[in-house]
């Protein structure tokens, strides 16, 4: 089989799984991260939900089918451009892809998907720190007037994305976000309707799992009313 052949082939099978983007812009949104935007049009999305973005060589099969692709809360979409806000979170895979990519590059990604999604409530409260604030962001302008609480830790006020200024941040000024003692305590001082709501926990996985069993051992929520999303605990290259 030709080089062209098995080109047209690759781009085939890449079809099934994948679709193309081109990076029209790449520009600093906060510290450490990158706001990467990509024309790729009629996609069907819902706030919070989230692409798998191939980070390796696009040509090569096993960049997408070996792991290579790293899952990325969509910031906003407006059926033409895509907005990612990518961590720059050391020297992986996906740190090197966002780091790198410029405009005119071609990208590899799936259609959104996943369950981060705003339910029907009486009240919202979300808390995370930075990647969940990508996510965050476009839940909270799709609520309207209903009423929320929201908890974001950062590193310090430049790690802030822009978000409602109803938004309460904590800043850990240098401490790991791992297990974050910290951000339960925000959360636990929180005044919280006597009715439980629907709650929006992602982030570090330990971190996720201590403010849910807060919600329902403390206040009385039941699980079903609390949706979680862990998106990296230490040592781990992705929990998606």
């Amino acid at each position: 089989m030709g080089a062209a052949a098995g080109h047209r082939i690759t781009r085939r099978l890449i079809g099934q799984f994948f679709r193309a983007g081109r990076v029209t812009d790449v520009r600093p949104v906060a510290a450490r991260m990158r706001r990467i935007t990509l024309a790729v049009p009629g996609l069907a999305w819902a706030p919070g939900q989230q692409v798998r973005v191939c980070v390796g060589n696009i040509a090569a099969p096993a960049s997408w089918l070996d792991g290579l692709r790293r899952t990325y809360s969509v910031w906003d979409y407006d059926g033409a451009l895509l907005q990612l806000c990518v961590l720059d979170h050391g020297d992986g895979p996906g740190a090197r892809w966002a780091r790198s990519v410029q405009p005119g590059d071609e990208v590899l990604l799936s259609p959104p998907e996943g369950a981060m999604v705003i339910r029907p409530a009486a009240h919202h409260l979300f808390a995370g720190e930075e990647t969940a604030a990508v996510a965050f962001g476009p839940m909270l302008a799709a609520l309207g007037e209903v009423p929320y609480r929201a908890v974001i830790e950062v590193d310090g006020p430049a790690s802030r994305l822009p978000l409602p200024d109803e938004v309460t941040w904590h800043y850990r000024a240098g401490a790991p976000a791992a297990s974050s003692a910290s951000l339960v305590a925000a959360v636990r001082e929180l005044d919280l309707p006597a009715e439980p709501g629907s709650a929006y926990l992602a982030g570090e996985a330990r971190t996720v799992q201590a403010i849910g069993q807060h919600l329902v051992r403390d206040r009385g929520w039941p699980r079903r009313a609390i949706r979680a999303k862990p998106f990296w605990a230490p040592g781990k290259t992705g929990l998606d």
